[in-house]
């Protein structure tokens, strides 16, 4: 548990360090962000052909409002989570890459609809807006990151190749050393 936990920290902090680079910012992080945003438009542009996006910037011409996709709503921070707390954990490696790739799928999928649903609460009520932004949307990201991962240690394999626990109803010892 301290080599996971002394790695854990380690990555985490060395990836957020390495995020807030100028080099990152303009090699990754930005260019990932208009990435989002595009994606986003095009999801909302299928039920709603107003909306533009322009860079990291969502906009409904109608209303005038915008939403600027800025490094931290872009969900690279969960996935420097997910990714700190796969690699940390003793486990095969195709087994972690399965668990980034998933990772990734929830954590911006989840994005997503975090961006769309605040596009929109936008164009409702600016106050709905910021307090769903600061408070409701920021916990449940970091939650995902954190729900992957536990359905991912649910699913490890076991280092055997098979559950050392009987199954449920089962009457199998098993310990059969210590049968009575």
């Amino acid at each position: 548990m301290l080599k996971f936990s002394l790695l854990f920290v380690t990555l985490f902090v060395a990836l957020f360090l390495l995020q807030i680079t100028q080099v990152a910012q303009d090699a990754v992080i930005t260019p990932f962000t208009s990435g989002v945003a595009a994606l986003s438009a095009w999801v909302m542009q299928l039920f709603d052909p107003s909306v533009i996006s322009a860079g990291n910037v969502l906009g409904d011409p109608a209303s005038h409002r915008t939403i600027l996709i800025v490094p931290g709503c872009n969900g690279i921070e969960a996935m420097i989570i997910l990714f700190a707390a796969l690699v940390a954990f003793p486990a095969p490696w195709l087994y972690k890459l399965k668990g980034l790739f998933w990772g990734f799928i929830a954590i911006h999928a989840l994005n997503t609809v975090r961006i769309i649903s605040l596009f929109y609460l936008l164009q409702w009520d600016q106050a709905w807006f910021e307090w769903f932004h600061l408070y409701v949307w920021q916990a449940l990201i970091i939650l995902d990151a954190l729900i992957v991962w536990l359905i991912w240690l649910r699913y490890m394999p076991k280092k055997d190749g098979h559950d050392s626990d009987p199954k449920p109803g089962s009457t199998e010892n098993p310990n059969p050393s210590l049968a009575v």
